[in-house]
């Protein structure tokens, strides 16, 4: 048997907020959308090859949460690094990049909800 990913689930306080940050900024797209009744919303979203999906999680009884403390963080590549923390810092959002010496091309933001986001840039083609 072959296990395949499926998607990884996340939980956020602010939908909309979450959505621009992963769709505006991060260019995924939404390929589905589930409501639990008057307890959640499911979004799911996927990146431009549709393989793998993120589960965003909205509770509505806007009950609070806490991070949990064995999550490491989420993991992106982009193309062009340079013009990402550009963006970044447009919004003026705290970023991380990473030391010279690593010769590895890649940041850290938060999202929304505090989630580490890891952007890489891709290497080029050989």
């Amino acid at each position: 048997m072959q296990a395949r990913l499926a998607h990884t689930m996340i939980r956020v306080r602010d939908l909309d907020r979450s959505l621009d940050f992963y769709c505006g900024f991060l260019g995924l797209r939404e390929i589905r959308r589930h409501s639990i009744g008057t307890e959640a919303t499911l979004v799911f979203l996927g990146d431009a090859d549709g393989a793998y999906f993120i589960e965003l999680t909205c509770n509505h009884d806007g009950r609070d949460y806490e991070l949990g403390s064995q999550f490491g963080h989420l993991a992106f590549h982009v193309d062009d690094l340079t013009a990402l923390i550009e963006v970044i810092e447009e919004r003026g959002w705290w970023y991380r990049r990473s030391r010279p010496e690593l010769n590895s091309s890649y940041v850290f933001v938060h999202d929304p909800d505090g989630y580490d986001v890891e952007i890489l840039e891709s290497a080029p083609p050989q």
